[in-house]
């Protein structure tokens, strides 16, 4: 008589184990992890939803959030793994073998954002020992509770410099860094040239040198990643809605909004209003504040260094109104009057608009002073810092102004999308500039009520997902350092001065000390057009024409001008090459002349 024996039951409960993976995946970042059920061990480290360190069970590879700023630490651009129960995720390992070496000697595979692998075995995939865990960083505590759907940040230990070298994968004909351009400690220009996928092109064979960024600027990868992440994850209307990805998206828009605040040290989240760029802002100031608040026979003033968008606006409501623009002079370099400034200003005078920077001159303008000699007369002030935000720090709570704007895409977010900064006082004092949805509380045939700021003044549906990129644009320029970025743009405007002035028949416009990005220049013989035109022939893009600030370039007696502008993407090298081209324009021989 045979006897059957018992087939042992398994230890894990296979429904409990479906029960507990439908409930991680459907978690919101920051929620408690669901309670294991039968025996179920539950892993040491939990990934928020989106985070690329999530493995497709939703659980994550025990990796400490990164994203890691690259050329702090010679020799590694990998952070070990903290030990841990976690899933061994060895079809990811190829992640970390290297590629091309970059500048500081570490693989060209380099990620901001670490993707999904089990780090542990990364020595097995490249050879390279795993490093020691790094000492915690003095000064204060960082929370490591998740914000929304974004990966926290790492902060790496001060004291570690990267080693100038020189770039081994130059393309032919580019020239290597000039040893003139003072390289800030810890910035690597060739790291960051890597995070941008489109400086990799070529134009007519030769490889893109973008010398147009005062018309707009690139996106890194980490920009276009996080937009296709939206679509590909979050993608809803925000606000009053009670499903999951009307939650998300409602998240990643007000933490983008958080991020505005904190980049340009905004008191208050509030008083941060999405707006679709610099124009739209302070056509809203001017017809809502404006509207409101000059009348006739009172004075607006700009300087004569305006962009269009600050002077079109305000004639539009000078117009309106009855009332009359009034201009701040500029001197033969190209900065503004402060004395002709303070004798413009009256009791009559209701609003100052003046850009931070010039997007033809680069002109720092001393804006600081300008709204300080406003206020002490009680008058509201206004900063464009469409040329501003990408190139020096702004502190608006410093610079003491009533509003200040700008747009994403002149740092590094897309199209589309900028903010509008208000004291919270002035704006709740603003009527609604637009009516529809999104931005009222109650609203029936008789009357309606209106959300509170920042809601009253964002009507209808937002440019959710393109917020989301500034805002990631914003984190990415953080993670730099703007004070970074600001020494390096500096020492490479001074350079290109320096260059182009060597060039016989060359005139720069606007030749004011400690300028910023911005090299405006014509040449004696040729018009702008054939300068542009042969510089696109090498692949070197710059902007020509009157760049939307026609008086300023008729201050200085030209109707058009070629623009060069730098990011801190553009190196030395890339001047050297401009400089090759344009002295070639100006010999005698050039077009066979």
């Amino acid at each position: 008589m045979s006897v059957t024996t018992p087939i042992p039951a398994s230890p894990l409960d296979t429904a409990a184990l479906a029960q507990l993976a439908t409930s991680l995946l459907r978690s919101l970042p920051g929620d408690a992890p669901a309670v294991p059920v039968q025996g179920a061990q539950p892993p040491t480290t939990w990934a928020p939803g989106g985070s690329p360190l999530a493995a497709p069970s939703g659980l994550s590879p025990n990796v400490p959030g990164t994203p890691i700023p690259l050329g702090q630490v010679p020799g590694t651009n990998l952070l070990p793994s903290s030990p841990g129960t976690s899933l061994s995720l060895v079809n990811r390992a190829g992640a970390v073998l290297p590629h091309a070496q970059a500048g500081n000697g570490v693989p060209d595979n380099a990620f901001a954002v670490l993707p999904g692998y089990e780090p542990r075995l990364a020595s097995l995939a490249d050879g390279v020992p795993s490093l020691p865990t790094p000492p915690a960083p003095q000064g204060p505590e960082i929370s490591t509770a998740p914000q929304f759907y974004f990966v926290d940040a790492v902060r790496l230990p001060s004291g570690y410099v990267t080693p100038a070298k020189p770039h081994p994968y130059l393309h032919p004909g580019e020239v290597q860094q000039s040893p003139l351009i003072q390289t800030p400690a810890g910035f690597d220009v060739h790291a960051v040239r890597r995070d941008f996928p489109i400086l990799q092109e070529r134009v007519n064979g030769n490889p893109l040198i973008w010398l147009d960024n005062a018309a707009t600027t690139h996106k890194p990868r980490q920009v276009i990643e996080r937009i296709a992440h939206f679509y590909e994850h979050e993608n809803s209307n925000i606000h009053r809605a009670a499903h999951v990805l009307a939650a998300r998206a409602t998240d990643a828009y007000e933490h983008a909004r958080e991020v505005v605040r904190r980049f340009i040290n905004a008191p208050d989240v509030h008083e941060v209003i999405f707006v679709r760029g610099t124009t739209e802002a302070i056509n809203l100031v001017a017809q809502s504040w404006g509207g409101q608040n000059v009348g006739e026979g009172e004075e607006i003033i700009v300087s004569h260094l305006e962009h269009h968008a600050n002077i079109v606006p305000w004639q539009q409501l000078a117009q309106a109104k009855g009332a009359k623009l009034r201009v701040i002079p500029v001197d033969d370099q190209g900065q503004i009057r402060l004395d002709e400034y303070e004798k413009l200003l009256s009791d009559r005078t209701k609003i100052v608009a003046i850009g931070h920077v010039s997007n033809v001159l680069g002109t720092v303008v001393p804006v600081k002073e300008v709204v300080t000699h406003a206020k002490a007369r009680g008058i509201t002030t206004l900063i464009d810092g469409a040329q501003s935000i990408a190139h020096t720090p702004v502190d608006v709570q410093d610079l003491g102004a009533d509003f200040f704007v700008f747009s994403g895409h002149k740092i590094f977010a897309p199209t589309g999308i900028g903010a509008l900064w208000g004291r919270r006082e002035v704006l709740e004092a603003m009527p609604p500039w637009q009516g529809g949805g999104n931005m009222i509380a109650d609203v029936t045939f008789e009357k309606t009520q209106y959300q509170p700021i920042p809601n009253k003044f964002e009507a209808g549906t937002g440019n959710i997902a393109d917020a989301v990129g500034l805002g990631a644009a914003l984190e990415y320029v953080e993670r730099i350092g703007i004070h970074a970025i600001s020494r390096y743009e500096h020492a490479l405007v001074d350079y290109g001065m320096q260059q182009l002035a060597t060039i016989p028949g060359l005139r720069l416009i606007g030749t004011v000390p400690g300028k910023a990005s911005v090299l405006s220049f014509v040449l004696r013989g040729r018009t702008t057009d054939e300068v542009g035109q042969a510089l696109n022939q090498e692949g070197i893009a710059v902007r020509t024409g009157h760049h939307c600030a026609q008086p300023i370039l008729r201050r200085f007696g030209v109707e058009t001008a070629v623009r060069p502008s730098l990011a801190f993407y553009n190196t030395a090298g890339e001047i050297d090459r401009l400089v090759e081209v344009v002295r070639r324009l100006a010999s005698p021989t050039a077009f066979g002349a």
